[in-house]
């Protein structure tokens, strides 16, 4: 029986109110020359161009979360560290993601990619690689609570299999 991979995703408050502001903007632009499709006009415009930056500037992420999905940790490891390196050069990209990815997400790519590679191993029996991911997200970002989650899985199982 196949499982379902758990999914969490904060979203942050300030991005969707861009979104709807984005969305807006473009419906009015979009009314006064096509009068009886504007929403739905707009409603495809806004997915496709969402679409296109996810799937361009954020490839290596997309790709990995796919395979995750498939239960391919090991070649999805790969794909999240290029994401993780991506942006990592490209700080500003995920830091004003809510304009250049449209994303509503509150954790930065870099920071979920991190996250995911430290699952990814947890999956492949690899605790102590990903108990070094999970603390690696926690020393840049303290209040992860998917990585702190993590940390004490791991701790738990390692207490359990030393009683």
């Amino acid at each position: 029986m196949a499982f379902k991979v758990p999914v969490s995703k904060q979203v942050s408050i300030p991005s969707l109110i861009f979104q709807f502001l984005l969305i807006t903007g473009i419906y009015f632009v979009l009314k006064p020359l096509i009068i009886e499709y504007a929403f739905l006009i707009t409603a495809i415009a806004y997915a496709l161009i969402a679409r296109i930056l996810r799937s361009t500037i954020a490839k290596s992420h997309r790709k990995g979360i796919s395979l995750v999905k498939k239960h391919q940790y090991e070649e999805a490891i790969q794909h999240f560290k290029e994401s993780v390196k991506y942006f990592t050069e490209h700080k500003l990209i995920d830091k004003y993601r809510i304009i250049t990815l449209l994303s509503a997400s509150k954790m930065s790519y870099r920071e979920m990619g991190l996250c995911n590679i430290a699952f990814c191993y947890s999956q492949i029996g690899e605790g102590a690689e990903s108990k070094k991911y999970y603390e690696s997200v926690l020393s840049e970002y303290p209040n992860n609570g998917i990585a702190i989650a993590g940390l004490r899985m791991l701790n738990s199982m390692h207490n359990a299999a030393e009683e």
